[in-house]
């Protein structure tokens, strides 16, 4: 979709509150996926990309086409539910289910997918142990897969600083994904 079509739509979508649909089907899975990222959880995921989604809705009317993508501004949406939902969190503790089952993918047997879930677990507990900028960094390049320009335009930087980060998280990802192997 070019800049100019989806300012369109954006249009269109601010003029006739049923035209937000074709937004919500063109953004709800990227969404939902890096909210999933940052929380571990699909219930949480779903709730909290409702959420999100809600609120774009519910601030359509205020938004400016200024040549960002539009996924630029959910996706700070979707930043600020997500922090405040760990805000929250952290004030109410929770155990999240999905943690407690054990899913066996084809051909694996539990010894696999036990190693799988553990290098996993390992993995999101040293990602955690990073900054919520640095987390938002890594998911918006591998699970989102944006190229440096697009994480530049979602997090209002510029290329070389999305570079300069993107180095030192690896650094401090390493770091701290050996500190969880040696502890």
């Amino acid at each position: 979709m070019t800049d100019e079509q989806e300012r369109v739509l954006i249009e269109r979508a601010q003029a006739d509150p049923l035209e937000f649909a074709v937004l919500y089907d063109r953004y709800v899975d990227r969404i939902y996926n890096y909210i999933y990222q940052r929380t571990g959880n699909s219930s949480d995921a779903e709730d909290l990309t409702a959420k999100t989604l809600l609120r774009a809705y519910s601030h359509l009317g205020g938004y400016v086409f200024r040549g960002v993508p539009f996924s630029a501004w959910l996706y700070r949406i979707a930043h600020n539910v997500v922090a405040n939902w760990h805000r929250d969190r952290h004030r109410h503790p929770v155990v999240a289910l999905d943690a407690l089952v054990v899913q066996e993918e084809d051909g694996d047997g539990p010894e696999d997918v036990t190693q799988a879930q553990e290098e996993q677990k390992f993995l999101r507990e040293a990602i955690r142990l990073l900054s919520p900028e640095r987390q938002q960094l890594l998911i918006l390049k591998f699970s989102e897969g944006l190229t440096n320009a697009q994480i530049a335009r979602v997090m209002d930087r510029t290329e070389g600083a999305i570079k300069s980060l993107y180095h030192r998280t690896l650094l401090d990802l390493r770091v701290n994904l050996q500190g969880e192997t040696a502890g």
